[in-house]
């Protein structure tokens, strides 16, 4: 038996929604399992890029073996209803940008789980792979709108299930992705973050998150150029994004532009606007990176209403 998942990428925070809000976006990748019948196998694990976005450079560091998301993720639901894996071959055709704070792992631990779930005659419902696949990502930003498709608010909560909402995007703004020729760990990301934060930080990230639900339920532009400003990571992370701040001050200018976040850890970057204007929102951003010998692919997409699904491979 084989089972194929259709994984879109998601983009976290989004400006004040640290670890707790995220959007999917529609870049895809795909996770095909297949029980093989020869014994002693054990598990096969191919990685395909098949976008320019991901080169054959990174995926070179992605383990193939036991030690894969992909493998721990089936690993983990397996254990959860007393079994374990037998002889599988795992493949993954990758369009999602790797380190680029765009959920290639998030959309992986998914595409891995809901296949294997697949396979096994579906033990597990959606709250328990929500539940396991944030055990693997540790939080569930990325992991909830990579299910469930859409903008998320999310909560993964100490007895470990997860509690979440869909907002309603309008369709007057737009979200164009940026995404530079660097790649930028999570790890290294969130090594530069504070074990504390000012009380006054907390305070100002609580109006500003809230300022974003009502911005986008009342489709309230001008509150939400209050609502994308963030003091818990972005200030700290900003150095690790070569050009960024340039960037940042250059779109100053430009009056539908309703702020520039980073996407995830980073190192892509979502600037959110209304909808006129975009040629030189990415004129802008193509011009300053392009200044500091970085190239990137920048386009403008609509998020992504449909989570990860089972399709023919």
């Amino acid at each position: 038996m084989k089972v194929s998942v259709k994984v879109p990428a998601t983009s976290a925070n989004i400006g004040p929604g640290f670890d707790c809000m995220g959007l999917a976006l529609p870049l895809y990748n795909t996770v095909t399992i297949e029980e093989t019948v020869l014994p002693g196998t054990g598990v096969e694990i191919n990685v395909i890029s098949e976008s320019e976005a991901v080169s054959a450079m990174s995926i070179e560091h992605i383990p193939l073996d036991e030690n894969s998301l992909a493998y721990k993720a089936v690993e983990l639901l397996y254990n959860s209803i007393g079994q374990t894996p037998g002889e599988l071959k795992i493949t993954i055709k990758s369009q999602i940008p790797i380190a680029r704070g765009l959920g290639s792992s998030s959309s992986v631990v998914v595409g891995s789980l809901i296949a294997a779930n697949e396979l096994l005659g579906r033990p597990a419902d959606d709250a328990a792979l929500l539940s396991i696949a944030c055990e693997l990502e540790g939080h569930p930003d990325n992991i909830t709108p990579a299910i469930t498709g859409g903008l998320v608010i999310t909560s993964q909560e100490e007895d470990g299930s997860v509690v979440y909402r869909k907002l309603n995007w309008p369709e007057e703004w737009a979200i164009t992705v940026c995404i530079p020729d660097f790649e930028l760990s999570t790890d290294i990301a969130r090594s530069v973050l504070p074990k504390e934060v000012p009380m006054k930080d907390a305070i100002f990230n609580t109006k500003r998150l809230g300022m974003f639900i009502q911005a986008v339920n009342t489709k309230d532009s001008e509150l939400m150029r209050y609502a994308l400003q963030d003091r818990l990571h972005q200030p700290y992370r900003i150095k690790l994004i070569q050009g960024l701040e340039d960037i940042i001050n250059n779109l100053r200018h430009i009056e539908n532009v309703l702020g520039c976040v980073i996407s995830g850890a980073g190192s892509s970057i979502l600037v959110i606007s209304e909808k006129n204007n975009l040629d030189n929102i990415k004129s802008v951003v193509k011009e300053t990176w392009e200044n500091q010998n970085i190239k990137c692919i920048i386009k403008t997409m609509s998020i992504e209403q449909s989570g990860a699904k089972i399709v023919e491979d």
